[in-house]
């Protein structure tokens, strides 16, 4: 793994700091594989799966913290997310991220690994650019009753425990990290946010991993990216939460080899070992 980087970037007409890690840029012949984290994650937060799962892929792998977290630039004071905020991240960050750090996204169009909200941007973005495939975990794409009722516990916590403490070792600003998730999702407007649509757009190779006992989703959130795209590889796993990267490493790790031996082109410069 490389030191901490950080790329510039105008978006929403300011100009953001991202922070980054490179994993295994030795290998520059490998695939790449991009990592976007949680609603409340950062490149720490992910400890040291990504390089576990690159290692046991043979990929290169690419991890950084959305604006808002980790040590990327803070979400302003006075700024409060649109129910379209994983839209413009899938759709204007993330590209404009690729751009920064010149990753030749159309001649070797990169694999995404997403997790809960990360998991949603990485279909979104594959809905709509080329990827090569895309593996989410716990992703949503709609609003359930039981994510609003973890997500008010989570505000809960936050206001009553040392939540802000305890996230503050992963990010600058843990109050620009908590609030921009939390006011978002328990947002009345936000209700009626679903990506289902946009999903059955999705042309490259969808693995989709969630736990049976996840305390802010359903099930029903990976069966219905089944039903829309019914090449889609569920897994569903046992005594497993909201976070099955942490919760069930080997198991994720086992399917994510499988799934790109499975679906690795030819033409890719270099496959999974």
């Amino acid at each position: 793994m490389t030191g901490t980087r950080f790329a510039e970037l105008a978006w929403q007409g300011r100009t953001v700091r991202i922070e980054h890690q490179w994993l295994r840029v030795d290998d520059a012949a490998a695939p790449l594989m991009v990592f976007l984290h949680e609603g409340l994650g950062s490149v720490a937060m992910w400890k040291d799966f990504p390089q576990r799962l690159c290692d046991a892929l043979g990929v290169r792998g690419l991890v950084f913290s959305r604006p808002g977290y980790g040590r990327s630039t803070p979400r302003a004071a006075d700024e409060r997310w649109a129910p379209d905020f994983m839209h413009r991240q899938a759709h204007e960050l993330l590209p404009a991220l690729f751009d920064a750090l010149r990753i030749d996204t159309a001649g070797s169009p990169p694999w995404l690994f997403g997790h809960s909200d990360g998991g949603s941007i990485a279909l979104l973005h594959a809905a709509r650019h080329r990827t090569a495939g895309a593996i989410v975990l716990a992703p949503h794409l709609f609003v359930e009753d039981l994510s609003i009722t973890s997500i008010e516990g989570a505000r809960q916590a936050w206001l009553t425990t040392d939540l802000p403490q305890r996230l503050g070792r992963y990010h600058d600003d843990a109050d620009s990290a908590f609030w921009g998730w939390n006011r978002i999702w328990l947002d009345p407007t936000f209700r009626g946010w679903n990506i289902e649509h946009e999903v059955a757009q999705i042309t490259a190779p969808v693995l989709a991993i969630q736990g049976i006992d996840d305390e802010y989703g359903t099930l029903e959130q990976v069966r219905s990216i089944r039903r829309l795209l019914p090449a889609t590889q569920l897994l569903a796993l046992p005594d497993c939460g909201h976070s099955p990267h942490r919760d069930q490493p080997a198991a994720v790790i086992a399917a994510a080899r499988g799934f790109l031996q499975d679906h690795h082109r030819p033409h890719d410069t270099r496959g999974p070992r």
